[in-house]
């Protein structure tokens, strides 16, 4: 049996996740309070949304995260001095 015939009954990632659910870790700290997720098995991202419930990570909040990330920093280090 070969590579190809051996893939062909592995079932699909998203298949395994939709059967015994997903396997998700955070990926990345935003705030104290804000979050990004990652699906280990599938690479499904979600963060939270303004009623703290998990939702998926579309490019435009992944700005909105990222643009988070900043002034959080920012607000950190002036804070220390």
């Amino acid at each position: 049996m070969d590579l190809f015939e051996m893939k062909k009954l592995i079932p699909s990632k998203k298949m395994i996740c939709s059967f015994f659910g997903h396997k998700i870790i955070t990926s990345r700290n935003i705030t104290n309070h804000l979050k990004e997720y990652k699906c280990t098995v599938c690479n499904m991202e979600l963060t939270n949304d303004e009623e703290g419930s998990l939702t998926f990570l579309t490019p435009e909040l992944k700005e909105v995260n990222e643009a988070l990330v900043n002034f959080y920093q920012k607000k950190l280090l002036v804070k220390q001095h």
